[in-house]
């Protein structure tokens, strides 16, 4: 084991400014900003408190695995909030999916062989 001079172990602010890749099927998300309040369709304010259940999240993607197939960066992708791991990456904050827990995705490219879906 290497040291880093004080004892700690390192960490993300040991390694700042190294490119980082994906592997296999992960992929990197990024949360909208909006993940607290929303307003419902009628326009009431909903706060980030109130029970939602089994409520699936929208992200986009930042970076995809050489594996991922059904998505590319700057996609929108639609996941359970619960089946996550959250990282910090540069003081940004992410989470890491597999392609698998992935339920949809939004994307103009996707237009050509549209479901009829539009979100």
């Amino acid at each position: 084991m290497s040291s880093t001079g004080n004892g700690a172990l390192p960490g993300p602010s040991d390694h700042e400014g190294l490119p980082i890749k994906m592997l296999n099927d992960r992929i990197l998300v990024r949360l909208d900003a909006e993940e607290g309040e929303r307003r419902s369709t009628g326009g009431i304010l909903i706060p980030a408190t109130a029970q939602v259940g089994k409520r699936l999240g929208w992200a986009e993607v930042v970076a995809a695995g050489p594996n991922v197939r059904a998505m590319e960066v700057g996609d929108q992708v639609l996941f359970n909030p619960e089946d996550r791991y959250e990282v910090e990456v540069r003081g940004h904050d992410y989470v890491i999916l597999r392609e698998r827990d992935i339920h949809a995705v939004a994307a103009r490219r996707l237009e050509e062989g549209s479901t009829g879906l539009y979100l």
